[in-house]
């Protein structure tokens, strides 16, 4: 029997190489999220701040063929707009990644709330259980007035000399 040229049915394909660059979703949202919340600190505001006053500064106040981006500070504006473009994808980024931790645990969260009431409603249908039975058991409060009253009926016996003798 002559073998057959080509691909085989039963070994499967080697992975085709990918058009799109492939990168691991849960590592670029952990550096977002790292980006996002040094964005959001008073450091990154008052490097920011230094930045800009130094390179207008410098851009008003040094000679003429030192200066790199003269008036109106095209290059200056480009750069911040180039940084506040890629900031707000990743704080938006950032925040969707917390919005989902948050309906994690508010989840988690609701089923510990409810396994808590129904416990709670267990606790509550056994003590009203156990009150039920203790009703028809006597209670130390019952045995003293009974045992107040045949005090009480004992000494009216007494008093009427109707006294039980003893018998020998």
């Amino acid at each position: 029997m002559a073998e057959r040229e080509g691909p085989r049915l039963d070994v499967p394909r080697a992975p085709r190489r990918a058009l799109l660059p492939s990168y691991d979703p849960e590592m670029f949202g952990r550096f977002s999220e790292r980006i996002a919340r040094f964005l959001g600190t008073g450091r990154f505001l008052l490097w920011m701040t230094i930045v800009i006053v130094v390179w207008i500064g410098w851009n008003i106040s040094a000679p003429q063929g030192w200066k790199f981006d003269e008036y109106p500070f095209i290059f200056l504006t480009l750069a911040l707009s180039l940084q506040a473009s890629y900031a707000a994808p990743l704080i938006l980024l950032a925040q969707n990644r917390q919005d989902d931790r948050d309906r994690v645990n508010l989840e988690q969260d609701r089923s510990r709330n409810e396994r808590s009431i129904a416990d709670t409603e267990f606790l509550t249908r056994e003590i009203a259980a156990l009150r039920m039975g203790l009703g028809e058991v006597a209670t130390r409060d019952w045995i003293r007035s009974e045992l107040a009253e045949l005090l009480k009926e004992l000494q009216e016996r007494e008093q009427d000399g109707a006294a039980p003798q003893e018998s020998d």
